[in-house]
């Protein structure tokens, strides 16, 4: 039996440049985003079937006879590509609903990385967080031709708090955010999370981000800039850099496409703002999920206050990336 966990993530800065449509020839040289893994994980649990069946759990319940049975699109793929054919059972498990897709956290990326984890684990087989990061885009995109950037599975897969850029070759840079353990405090000390109470496909929302990035070329590299402008800042010990930032560059990826934001979002972005937080914005594409504020501590029973009707998620950062809990 093997067990994997993988976290979840937050992205503060930079998203939308990690498309492979704009890193490839950005003139900046490569795309950018600053983001932290979270402490809310996807479990996947692989064990030897007795007999040669596959058996799929999640939110469903699946036992088929042959891989191509498999409706679970992203475990059926993770098969697939690590050649396993029979006799297994994959049980997919979360720290948020498993029909929480669309919440922003990328749940997705994590349950690919985690699932060909626990397979390459089950085959005997270490695999660096790269070449699960790699594996993972080429399960979404490459196979299941999802329209998504790239960012969501090189952050689930290393975890930490890091700036990743994406290169114009294709190669992409990993750099920790080297900042001291007091700035560290006080920034996750001043972030907060409100859960929307609405998921969406986010299908739409990144599919018109993906056709008119030509349009958007200049915002992103701005958003490119910014990521590096904050990683600089934040090792300076700056920290209230992060909420004037957010507001900024959260007002430019409104602008991204229809639906990234809506009378709801702005109504919560402001009780929040009104009520003391600096800035913020909708993790993820946007639409709903879950909205990231900074607020400075003594401001933040207020804030609480002022969106009681939202669910509050305490969350810390996870050091780790997606790792092997279980093996017997």
């Amino acid at each position: 039996m093997i067990i994997s966990k993988t976290p979840l993530r937050a992205s503060l800065f930079g998203g939308g440049s990690d498309f492979e449509a704009y890193f490839r020839t950005s003139e900046v040289g490569y795309g950018s985003v600053l983001s932290a893994a979270l402490d809310m994980h996807v479990y996947i649990t692989v064990n030897r079937k007795f007999d040669d069946m596959i058996r799929v759990v999640y939110n469903g319940n699946e036992l088929v006879e042959s891989v191509d049975q498999v409706k679970h699109n992203i475990i059926r793929e993770a098969l697939r590509l690590t050649g396993i054919e029979k006799g297994i059972e994959v049980i997919y498990m979360a720290d948020i609903p498993l029909s929480g897709a669309g919440v922003g956290l990328a749940s997705s990326s994590a349950l690919a990385v985690g699932v060909l984890h626990a397979l390459h684990a089950y085959k005997g087989e270490y695999v660096t967080p790269e070449r699960l990061a790699r594996e993972a885009c080429e399960i979404e995109i490459g196979r299941l031709g999802q329209r998504i950037g790239i960012q969501d599975q090189f952050a689930v897969a290393h975890g930490g708090f890091n700036r990743y850029r994406f290169l114009n070759d294709g190669s992409v840079s990993v750099t920790p955010a080297v900042i001291s353990s007091q700035t560290r405090t006080a920034l996750y000390s001043r972030l907060m999370l409100f859960f929307t109470g609405n998921t969406r496909d986010s299908r739409k929302i990144l599919g018109e981000q993906s056709d008119t990035i030509e349009a958007k070329r200049k915002s992103l590299d701005e958003l490119v800039r910014t990521v590096d402008r904050v990683y600089e800042r934040l090792a300076e010990g700056d920290v209230d850099c992060v909420g004037q930032e957010l507001d900024r560059t959260w007002q430019i990826k409104k602008k991204f496409a229809g639906g990234v934001s809506n009378e709801e979002i702005d109504r919560m972005y402001e009780t929040a703002r009104q009520a003391g937080a600096e800035g913020g914005k909708i993790l993820g594409a946007g639409g709903g999920g879950f909205l990231l504020v900074y607020v400075p501590e003594e401001k933040q029973d207020k804030v609480r206050s002022a969106m009681s009707s939202y669910r509050e998620v305490p969350f810390v950062v996870d050091s780790e990336g997606s790792r092997i809990i279980f093996a017997d």
